[in-house]
Order: structure tokens, then C-alpha cells, then sequence
């Protein structure tokens, strides 16, 4: 068997799952059609059965029952050639009301727009999805050139960036405590250091409202938790400099602190209205 890639390898597990609202029994046909949907990832254009069976854990027959249903829904289209999966037009529409129809989103936007282009720095919102942070928005003013181009939708990993470590900070305790279980035993050899940052961040964010990390190469990253009436995002400016890391955090917090505020400020007038 093939080693798994990145996404593969980040596969769910059912304690990450989210919890389901209500009381009446979750449809399992709908939720194994869900995980086929989340196969795709940048770099996976066409799945076929059998590699759709392998990333969920689902058997073939299963996969086939499901790949079709999804084509009949338009949520995926057949490639005529290969006769493998790709997604339809109709999963973009769904991202495009997700956007358009998020107040956080709106609010935001237009704050971290005038920060990045008046800092030249990269200014990004996210949320969680089970192990992983996904950008909702990102606004790239960088004063350095850089090969690295983050957009909408695109995931980073939770227990690395400063992204994820800002909302693990503010997680409810029984989610943190299953991801760090998730990432305790996904990390093997590497959980002691990760695990070390980690708590580090969640302290930092307590004592200071922020926390920082360096996942690229000289790309210093400051996020903080943005959490408004029961959802939790993450917030996070970020430069590539030649500078010492901690001077980059020394320049980065404030500005990142301040824009929360901000943003948090115009949150609640709104609400208020």
C-alpha cells in the first residue's frame, strides 16, 4: 500500500467529529456521502472509487452507491476518460453562501483589508474543522516576495500554526482535550516538542491575548482567538522578514490586538442594532 499524503494521513477520527444538534438519530448515509465530499483536497482533482475507498475507510460498494447518488445531486461530476470523480460547480455556490452570508466575515473583512495594505503584512481569519484551520479570509500585503500564496478555503494544520494554537487557547475544554489526544497520538516522537509549544501558546494567549509561531522559514505569524456569540475563529497577521523572530512578534502583536478589538467593537454594535 502507497504511503499516505498530508491530507490522507490528517484523516478524520470520530472523536473530532462535531456534535451532532438535536436528538433524533444521525443519518449514517448522509454522513459517509459528507466524508466523500471532504476527500477532495488542492491536488486531487479526480478521485476514483477505489481511491475515494481508501481515504474514507468505506467499502467499495458503499463508495459506488454514494459516488452515485452525489453525481445525481450535481455535487460531483463523472470525467468522461478516466471515469473518476470531480466536484461540481454546485460545492463552489455552497462556499460562495457561506462566505457572503457570514456577519463575522463581513465585519472583518474591511478592517483587515486597511491593516494589511497599511502595515504591508498579511492579516488572515480562520476557523476550525476538526484537526485543521481553514481560512476564511486572507488578505496578503506581504513587504517581502514570497513563493507561499494562501487563499479562501485553504487548510493548515491546527497543532502547528499560530492559527490553531490560538483557538485551541480558546476551545471549550472537552474539544481541546480530544485534539490534543488526536495530535498526542498523531505526532508520536514529535508530541513532546509539539505538545511543549502547545502549552506554551495557550499561555501566552492568557497572559498576553495572542500567541506566535513560525511554521514557514522565516515567516513569523501572530494569531489571537476571535470567539462571538458561540463561534470561534482565529485571527493572525504575519510577515516574512529577515529579522529575529521575536523582534517580528515585538512589531506584529500590537497591531493584531488592536484589530481584534476593532473587530470585536463593531461585532457587538451590530448585534446590538
Amino acid at each position: 500500500m502507497k504511503k499516505p499524503s498530508e491530507p490522507e494521513a490528517r484523516r478524520d477520527v470520530p472523536t473530532l467529529r462535531e456534535q451532532k444538534p438535536g436528538v433524533s438519530p444521525a443519518n449514517r448515509s448522509l454522513e459517509r456521502g459528507i466524508e466523500l465530499l471532504r476527500s477532495f483536497r488542492p491536488g486531487s482533482e479526480l478521485l476514483g472509487n477505489a481511491e475515494l475507498a481508501e481515504r474514507t475507510g468505506l467499502s467499495r460498494s458503499t463508495v459506488s452507491r454514494l459516488t452515485q447518488t452525489l453525481v445525481g445531486s450535481g455535487l460531483l461530476q463523472v470525467d468522461p476518460r478516466s471515469r473518476a470523480f470531480r466536484l461540481a460547480p454546485a460545492v463552489l455556490s455552497l462556499a460562495h453562501a457561506m462566505r457572503t452570508g457570514s456577519t463575522v466575515l463581513a465585519t472583518a473583512a474591511p478592517l483587515m483589508r486597511q491593516v494589511a495594505e497599511g502595515s504591508k503584512i498579511n492579516v488572515g481569519l480562520a476557523a476550525p474543522d476538526r484537526d485543521e484551520m481553514v481560512y476564511l479570509e486572507s488578505i496578503r500585503y506581504n513587504r517581502r516576495p514570497s513563493l507561499r500564496t494562501v487563499v479562501s478555503g485553504q487548510r493548515v494544520p491546527m497543532e502547528l500554526t499560530s492559527l490553531g494554537r490560538a483557538y485551541l487557547a480558546s476551545a471549550p475544554q472537552g474539544k481541546r482535550s480530544a485534539l490534543l489526544a488526536h495530535f498526542r497520538q498523531a505526532r508520536g516522537a514529535q508530541w513532546r516538542r509539539v505538545g511543549a509549544e502547545i502549552t506554551a501558546a495557550i499561555e501566552s494567549v492568557a497572559q498576553n491575548g495572542y500567541c506566535a509561531a513560525s511554521w514557514q522559514p522565516e515567516v513569523a505569524a501572530v494569531a489571537t482567538p476571535l470567539v462571538f456569540q458561540g463561534a470561534y475563529y482565529a485571527l493572525n497577521v504575519s510577515l516574512s522578514s529577515a529579522e529575529a523572530f521575536e523582534v517580528a512578534v515585538r512589531e506584529l502583536a500590537p497591531t493584531l490586538v488592536d484589530l481584534r478589538r476593532r473587530i470585536l467593537e463593531r461585532l457587538e454594535a451590530a448585534a446590538e442594532d
